[in-house]
């Protein structure tokens, strides 16, 4: 396997490999990118650890998915999932022969676990990180919605300034106080204003004299 001396052909397998073992973690493969994940890297580490390299970079990779894999399904909070991260990409960089092969090796891991969402696309995903990402929580047919409807109902109603935008402040509507934003514009207090637009819980606002009156017919 001397083709493995080549930092490109590593780039490319360990990108092949971190790309199936990723998206075995994803989606629902019953196993088979785990087992093609599995192979490629055990070709990558077998080469490299014929040197002086010990087998411990082997246990770092491992430990590292592992911490990924135990992140996924109790912690959900990212924290842990990035020290694995930081694990397996000194565990692939270390046996390296140069400096250019380790900075390849660890691209080529990102890139292909960057890449593995794609299979999200295609297969049906897993749960993992689902608390995280509020996938199963926070839906509409449960009763969540991202964007307010008391905020929706907005659009269109004037106002009036409570303090100076620059470019955000407070703003009364219908006795009610918001936290607004008026763009790139910079508004005194005490000044009318209309609401054009609701992004989320984000109030656009704009000075009423400054819009252009329409057309007559």
């Amino acid at each position: 396997m001397e083709w493995l001396d080549s930092a490109t052909i590593g780039f490319f397998v360990v990108f092949l490999g971190t790309l199936f073992l990723f998206g075995e973690l994803l989606v629902r493969m019953r196993g088979i990118f785990a087992i093609l994940g599995v192979a490629i890297m055990a070709m990558y580490f077998s080469y490299h650890l014929a040197g002086d390299v010990g087998f411990w970079v082997v246990i770092l990779y491992v430990v590292g998915l592992a911490l990924i894999i135990v992140d996924g399904k109790v912690i959900t909070d990212g924290t842990v999932a990035l020290l694995g991260v930081l694990l397996m990409i000194t565990g692939l960089a270390l046996p390296a022969p140069d400096l250019i092969y380790g900075i390849l090796v660890s691209m080529g891991f990102l890139v292909g676990g960057f890449s593995s969402g794609l299979f999200l696309k295609v297969f049906p995903s897993r749960d993992l990180w689902a608390r995280l990402t509020l996938k199963d929580r926070l839906t509409g047919d449960m009763g969540y919605n991202s964007l307010r409807e008391d905020y929706r109902e907005l659009v269109g109603k004037e106002g009036r300034t409570l303090s100076a935008f620059r470019p955000t402040g407070t703003v009364e509507i219908e006795d009610k106080h918001y936290s607004a934003t008026s763009g790139g514009q910079w508004l005194e207090a005490n000044m009318t204003v209309k609401v054009t637009d609701v992004d989320g819980t984000r109030i656009v606002v704009k000075k009423i004299n400054e819009e252009k009156p329409s057309d007559e017919a």
